[in-house]
């Protein structure tokens, strides 16, 4: 099978491999799909940049998420999920198979049926976005009337989380960085979108009684957070760019913060299993749309990497 892969960790253009492996079976509990679209997310290009701790077992096809469709299942799997139109989740953890490729094998419960309503496209494009800010904004339970802040409302993760919680019944802010990501935001369904660069956040934010922050940058927005803290607040970390944060403790006990920190691949079995069901529940429901998608052929696999780590504002899928 055709594939895009790399050996050692190092910058896009001196680490793929653009050629055939042999294309793998899939074992028990496990179903290969014949991929259509392949999404990149940041944690994949830090994986192939060796940003992150990451062991390459003879190559690796990167990528966790991607869309297309079952042609085959391992023992234990039922052959009637064959033809399925799936999109995935988690496809490169603890695996070389991830979903820059022909076909990829995946655990057959992270091959999540596609609606015939949705496109190939948008199916790639969920994964880890999508079950992340699913995790960030219900994993303690309905947010419906609640004010939820995202920051970085434009980005993969922070433009799922605006239209989950809008979906959940929650008010929704945000903070982005230009004119452009305003109007993503703003489609997104954002109440209202704070540009930091331009305005004020914290007197934009302070007497809205945030009940719970999405935070793609911890050390950059820990003291915006403070000063519009309301008892009780919130705050849910999933990325780690920028310096790790120093935590003032007095300023968290007296305005009442919690922190959490979370990785999509090492949270409670439970919680990830109801993050899925939420997001596939609010995808039926249509509150999941399309994002601005800029799509590459896989042989362009090295400029959608170096897309990524510029921190474009539009998804960037792999037609493969």
């Amino acid at each position: 099978m055709k594939t895009a892969r790399y050996e050692k960790h190092g910058p896009a253009p001196e680490v793929f491999i653009l050629d055939h492996v042999e294309t793998p079976q899939p074992g028990a509990g496990q179903v290969r799909v014949k991929i259509e679209f392949s999404g990149i997310n940041p944690t994949d290009v830090k994986s192939r940049a060796g940003a992150v701790a990451s062991v390459i077992n003879e190559f690796q096809i990167p990528h966790h998420d991607g869309a297309g469709v079952i042609d085959a299942v391992g023992d234990g799997v039922s052959p009637e999920r064959i033809g399925e139109r799936v999109w995935l989740i988690l496809a490169a953890k603890g695996s070389r198979y991830g979903t820059a490729a022909e076909y990829c094998i995946v655990d057959s419960d992270f091959a999540r049926l596609l609606p015939t309503s949705v496109s190939f496209e948008l199916g790639a494009t969920l994964g880890v976005p999508a079950v992340t800010a699913a995790y960030c904004l219900f994993s303690d339970g309905p947010i419906e009337g609640q004010s939820v802040l995202v920051t970085g409302g434009a980005g993969a993760v922070g433009r799922c989380a605006i239209e989950l919680a809008k979906w959940g019944g929650a008010r929704v802010y945000t903070t982005v960085s230009s004119e452009s990501k305003t109007e993503v935001a703003r489609a997104a369904g954002a109440d209202v979108v704070v540009n930091y660069l331009t305005d004020d956040p914290v007197s934009a934010l302070s007497n809205e009684g945030i009940a719970r922050v999405i935070d793609v940058n911890l050390s950059m927005n820990l003291d915006m957070n403070i000063a519009i803290a309301k008892p009780s607040m919130k705050i849910i970390s999933y990325a780690a760019d920028g310096p790790d944060p120093v935590l003032p403790r007095r300023a968290l006990m007296t305005a009442g913060i919690t922190i959490e920190f979370m990785l999509l691949y090492t949270v409670n079995p439970e919680k990830f299993a109801e993050s899925v069901r939420l997001t596939e529940e609010a995808l039926a429901a249509g509150a999941l749309t399309a994002p601005p998608t800029r799509i590459f052929p896989l042989s362009e696999i090295a400029c959608a990497h170096e897309l990524v780590e510029g921190k474009s504002a539009e998804r960037i899928l792999l037609k493969i």
